[in-house]
């Protein structure tokens, strides 16, 4: 018999709800339905009215920043436990990016009224909300540092390194393996360069002994030297 879990029970998985008791969970899953994703369909776009929160259950989600020539900034990529789409309503304003699977991707979706509710009523997610976003302030911070001031070897590699940080699975040897699904396109736009350039540069890391490249992932051989390849 396959065991499935109640959305409370996927809730208290997630660090936003982290503090919230078994009820409260159960109230909020309730409230939440659940939608899927198909990989590469969006969720919303940059200029959609901002209705819900959503929180990624399976699957990744990319937050992108799209151009008026079809090229595009990724800001972010979200994994289970993560949640996007706060910030339209805290304000009220249009989406200020957009939202797109990486993966076919479950999300639980809270609307406006009932996120508002629970900021009121919660002061646990409240406070939990605004540490994430002190936190993805900081991040956002730095990417801009990385953009101004290093070059795109640089870059390249702080951001493989910090993926190894956030989505990193760590092997019993000591490496790290990045296997969620992001193509060469993907790190490219991540870091503000073409394809092509991230092509030539993960061929030199590869002969630098930083990393090994497999059909499905990137394996992280040396971080520490990732790290100090983008200090160059």
């Amino acid at each position: 018999m396959i065991e499935t879990r109640t959305p409370g029970a996927t809730l208290a998985a997630v660090p936003l709800f982290a503090d919230l008791d078994a009820d409260a969970l159960d109230a909020l899953g309730r409230a939440m339905r659940a939608r899927r994703f198909r990989r590469g369909e969006v969720v919303f776009h940059v200029g959609d009215p901002g209705d819900a929160l959503f929180v990624v259950t399976s699957g990744a989600v990319k937050i992108t920043l799209p151009s008026e020539n079809g090229d595009e900034a990724i800001l972010a990529t979200l994994r289970p436990g993560d949640f996007f789409g706060e910030l339209a309503l805290l304000d009220g304003a249009p989406r200020s990016a957009t939202a797109a699977a990486l993966e076919p991707t479950d999300t639980l979706v809270l609307p406006r009224a009932g996120f508002r509710e629970l900021v009121s009523a919660q002061p646990a997610i409240r406070d939990a909300l605004f540490a994430a976003l002190a936190a993805e302030l900081r991040r956002l911070t730095v990417h801009v540092e990385e953009l101004h001031f290093l070059d795109i070897a640089g870059r390249l590699a702080a951001r493989l390194a910090r993926l190894c940080d956030e989505q990193g699975i760590a092997g019993p040897d000591g490496t790290i393996r990045l296997d969620a699904p992001l193509t060469q396109t993907d790190l490219a736009s991540m870091v503000g360069c073409t394809r092509q350039s991230v092509n030539k540069l993960l061929g030199l890391f590869v002969s630098d002994g930083l990393l090994a490249l497999e059909r499905e992932a990137i394996v992280v051989l040396d971080v520490e030297g990732l790290r100090r390849a983008s200090r160059r």
